[in-house]
C-alpha cells in the first residue's frame, strides 16, 4: 500500500470492500438490451417498440458496436436523414469510410446535415481528396460545412487552402474564426494565429481557450499566463477546459503562486470536483515539487476517473519516487479503475526508474491482458523499460509485434541495440526504417553515432555524421558533435577528435570536452587529455568528472604526485567524487554494493562466494591487472581492493541469492575497470551463467568467457 504524507488518509484496499467496480460497456449494454426485451442471445428486434429501437440503436453506437447497430438500423421502419446521418457517423468513427459511403449513396432523401456527417466522416478517416469532392457537390452548404472542411485541411497540415475556403466564406460565425486559430497552432503558424485573434470581430471563450492552449503548445506558457490573466480581466468567465490549459502553462514554467490562485478560481467557480481539473491540478503540484498538494487534491475524492490516477502516478515519478508510482498504479488496478496507454506508459517508466524488470513485466502482462500489449504507446514504453533494465531481446520482440510504428518506435529499438552495443543490428534497424519511409530525427542520429562508438565502426560513424551534417533539413547539434567526438576517440583517433572540436560551429561546452578526456583514458594520452582537462576547467572550475578522469589517467601511467596533487585541489575546493557503487533489484528490494562494503546482511557469504570464485579464477590463469588499482599501495593490497570492486559483490550476491542457470543483471554508476571486465568474463564461464552488466557507458553481457562488446568499450 502507498504511503501518502502525513495527516493524509488514503482510502485504499485495506479498508473494506471495494468501494469503486465497473462493468465494461459490452456487459452494461449487454444488461440494457435483456431489460428492453427481456430476452438472452438475440434479439427479435420485431418486438421493440419504436422509441425502444432508437434507444437501442444509440447505445450500440455509442460502445462502438457498428454491426448490432445496422442489425437495429435496418428493423427500423422508414429511418428518417437524422438516424442515416448516425449510422454513417458511426461507420466513420470506427474507420468503416466503404461502409459509410454506400449507406450515403442508399439515402431516399438528403439534408446539409447528412453531407456535412458525410463529409466530416471522410476527413476523420484521412480521405481528404473525397471530403473536397463531397463538399464541392454539397447542394446548400452552410457555415458548418465551410468550418469542417477548413478545419479538416488544417488537420492535414493544407493551411494554404483552408485560408483561401475561410476567405472564401459567405458568412462567417466565432466557430469558424476559432476552427482557423486552432488549425495554426496546429501548425505551428503562432504569429499567423496571434494577428488573427487580434481582428476578429467577436470572440468567446473558446478563442480565448484555444489562444492560452496554442500559445503554451507552441512553448510560449508565459504569454499564455498573461493572455488568461488579461482574459479574466476582461469579464470572461473560464471553463474547465480553459482552467487546466492554464494550469498546464503554469506546470511548464513552474509557476507556483499562479498555479495556486487558478485552484482558488476553481474552487470558487465550483469546479473542484471536475476530474480533469482535478488531473491537471495533481500534475502542476508534481511538477512544482508539491507532491504533497498532488495527494491532497487526490484525496478530496474517490475517483473513478483514469486521468486522475494517471495523473498521481505520473506525479510520483516526476519527483523521483518511482515505488510509491507503482503502489498507485496497483492500487488502481485493484480497484477496477482500468488503465489506458498514459497510464502503461507512466507506470513502466516507473519500472525504468526503479530498473525493475520483474515489476515491469507484471506491467506487459496487464497491458496484454487489458488487450493494450501491441499498442503503439504501451508498446514504445515497454521497449524503453525492457533495454534499461538489462533485457533487449524482449524489447525486440515487443517492437517486432507493435502495431503502427512509428518514429518513437524506431527510435527506442535503435537506441536500446546502441546501448546494449549490437551495432550491426542497429544498422538493420535503420535501414529498415529508411526503407519504410520513417524520416530519421536527432534522437535516431545519436542512436546511430552512439552505435558506431560502441561497435569500433569508425568509418560508418564518419558516414553518418557528414549525411546528417549535408542534410538541410537536420540541425547537427553539442551533442551530436560530443557523440562523434567519442567514436574517434575511441578508436585512438584524438587528434582528429581535437581537430572536429576546435570546427565546431559553435563553442564546445564541458561535455564535448569529456568525450575527449574519456578517450583519453582508454588510450593513455597525457598530453590531450592535460590540454581537454583544462578546457573543461576553464568551463567548468568544480567539474568532479574531469578531476577524476585525470586523475585516473595520472595513476595508470604511475604519476602519483600528480594523483596527490589533483586530489589536495579537489579536496582544497570541496569536490566530491562520486562513489563507484553497484546494485540489483530482486524481488522488488534493491541491493546496493560500495567497494569493500561488508554492511549487508549476508556479506559473510558474499565474501566467501568472492574467495571461492578468486582461488577458480586463478585456475583458469587470471591474473589481476594492477593498473586498474587506482592507489599507491603495494601489490597484495591492490590485488585485494580489485577483488572487491562494488560489481564483484553485487555479481557474488546473484549467485548466492538467485537460482542456478538464470540470468544475472547488475547496475553501476560508473564504468567497469578493465581488469574486473576480464574477471567478469571468466566468472560467467565458471559459473555457467550469463551476466549482464551497464556501467555508465553500455550494457556488457558476459557468457562463458565472451562479453558481447568484444573487449571494446
Amino acid at each position: 500500500m502507498m504511503r501518502f504524507p502525513a495527516n493524509f488518509r488514503y482510502i485504499g484496499i485495506s479498508r473494506g470492500p471495494c468501494l469503486l467496480s465497473f462493468t465494461s460497456n459490452y456487459d452494461s449494454s449487454k444488461a440494457f438490451v435483456k431489460s428492453l426485451g427481456g430476452f438472452l442471445g438475440l434479439m427479435n428486434y420485431a418486438k421493440l417498440s419504436g422509441p425502444n429501437y432508437k434507444l437501442l440503436f444509440s447505445v450500440h453506437l455509442r460502445n462502438r458496436r457498428v454491426d448490432e447497430a445496422r442489425e437495429v438500423f435496418d428493423c427500423i421502419p422508414n429511418p428518417n436523414v437524422y438516424l442515416y446521418s448516425m449510422m454513417i457517423s458511426g461507420y466513420a468513427r470506427n474507420r468503416r469510410l466503404d461502409d459509410a459511403l454506400k449507406l450515403f449513396d442508399e439515402m431516399p432523401v438528403r439534408d446539409t446535415v447528412s453531407w456535412n456527417s458525410m463529409m466530416k466522416g471522410c476527413l476523420d478517416c484521412g480521405d481528404l481528396s473525397k471530403a473536397k469532392e463531397i463538399f464541392d457537390e454539397i447542394p446548400g452548404r452552410n457555415v458548418v460545412s465551410w468550418t469542417t472542411m477548413i478545419h479538416g485541411l488544417m488537420l492535414s497540415g493544407e493551411v494554404e487552402m483552408a485560408e483561401l475556403l475561410f476567405r472564401e466564406m459567405p458568412t462567417r460565425d466565432v466557430a469558424a474564426w476559432n476552427s482557423m486559430i486552432h488549425g495554426y497552432f496546429s501548425n505551428g503558424r503562432v504569429e499567423d494565429a496571434i494577428n488573427l485573434f487580434e481582428v476578429m470581430p467577436c470572440r468567446n471563450v473558446v478563442s480565448w481557450t484555444s489562444m492560452i492552449g496554442g500559445l503554451d503548445q507552441n512553448g510560449k506558457s508565459d504569454e499564455a499566463l498573461f493572455l488568461f490573466q488579461k482574459m479574466i480581466g476582461s469579464g470572461f468567465k473560464p471553463t474547465s477546459t480553459t482552467l487546466v490549459c492554464a494550469l498546464t502553462a503554469s506546470a511548464n514554467l513552474l509557476a507556483l503562486n499562479l498555479g495556486v490562485k487558478i485552484h482558488g478560481q476553481i474552487v470558487k467557480l465550483g469546479y473542484c470536483f471536475d476530474e480533469f481539473l482535478s488531473a491537471s491540478l495533481i500534475t502542476f503540484y508534481a511538477n512544482c515539487k508539491q507532491i504533497e498538494n498532488s495527494c491532497k487534491v487526490f484525496m478530496e475524492k474517490l475517483h473513478k476517473n483514469v486521468a486522475v490516477w494517471t495523473a498521481l502516478v505520473t506525479g510520483f515519478s516526476l519527483v523521483g519516487k518511482p515505488e510509491n508510482a507503482l503502489e498507485v498504479f496497483r492500487d488502481m488496478m485493484k480497484l477496477g479503475v482500468l488503465p489506458n496507454q498514459s497510464s502503461f506508459t507512466s507506470a513502466l517508466n516507473a519500472s525504468c526508474g526503479l530498473e525493475a524488470l520483474d515489476r515491469g513485466k507484471e506491467i506487459h502482462s496487464a497491458a496484454i491482458k487489458l488487450g493494450l500489449g501491441t499498442d503503439v504507446f504501451v508498446g514504445n514504453s515497454l521497449i524503453v523499460m525492457y533495454s534499461k533494465c538489462g533485457n533487449i531481446s524482449d524489447g525486440i520482440a515487443v517492437f517486432m509485434r507493435t502495431d503502427q510504428k512509428n518514429i518513437v518506435s524506431w527510435n527506442s529499438a535503435i537506441m536500446g541495440c546502441a546501448q546494449h552495443g549490437f551495432g550491426m543490428s542497429t544498422l538493420t534497424l535503420f535501414s529498415q526504417m529508411m526503407r519504410r519511409g520513417i524520416e530519421p530525427d536527432e534522437i535516431t542520429f545519436t542512436g546511430l553515432l552512439s552505435a558506431c562508438s560502441h561497435s569500433g565502426m569508425l568509418q560508418k560513424g564518419r558516414g553518418f555524421f557528414k549525411f546528417f551534417s549535408e542534410t538541410e533539413s537536420f540541425e547537427v547539434k553539442r551533442e551530436h558533435y560530443a557523440c562523434m567526438v567519442d567514436v574517434l576517440g575511441r578508436c585512438g583517433r584524438l587528434e582528429e577528435a581535437e581537430d572536429l572540436v576546435r570546427n565546431m560551429p559553435f563553442e564546445a561546452n564541458s561535455m564535448v570536452w569529456l568525450a575527449v578526456l574519456g578517450a583519453c583514458r582508454n588510450h593513455s594520452n597525457l598530453d590531450v587529455a592535460e590540454r581537454a582537462a583544462k578546457k573543461i576547467f576553464d568551463l567548468e572550475p568544480n567539474c568532479s568528472a574531469a578531476y577524476v578522469l585525470l586523475s585516473n589517467i595520472y595513476a595508470s601511467a604511475n604519476r602519483w604526485s600528480d594523483v596527490s596533487r589533483i586530489r589536495m585541489t579537489m579536496k582544497h575546493n570541496s569536490i566530491v567524487k562520486q562513489p563507484g557503487s553497484s546494485w540489483v533489484t530482486l524481488k522488488g528490494f534493491r541491493h546496493e554494493f560500495l567497494s569493500g562494503d561488508r554492511s549487508h546482511l549476508l556479506s559473510a557469504k558474499i565474501y566467501q562466494k568472492l574467495d571461492w570464485l578468486g582461488v577458480k579464477l586463478k585456475e583458469f590463469g587470471y591474473v589481476p591487472d594492477q593498473k586498474f588499482a587506482l592507489h599507491d599501495v603495494e601489490a597484495e593490497q591492490k590485488e585485494e581492493m580489485l577483488s572487491y570492486h562494488s560489481e564483484r559483490l553485487a555479481i557474488a550476491f546473484c549467485l548466492i541469492s538467485t537460482p542456478e542457470g538464470s540470468i544475472i543483471r547488475v547496475m553501476k554508476n560508473l564504468r567497469v575497470c578493465g581488469d574486473c571486465h576480464c574477471a567478469i568474463k571468466l566468472i560467467a564461464k565458471i559459473v555457467g551463467r550469463e551476466i549482464i552488466l551497464r556501467d555508465s557507458s553500455r550494457f556488457h553481457h558476459f557468457r562463458d568467457g565472451i562479453c558481447s562488446c568484444g573487449d571494446y568499450w
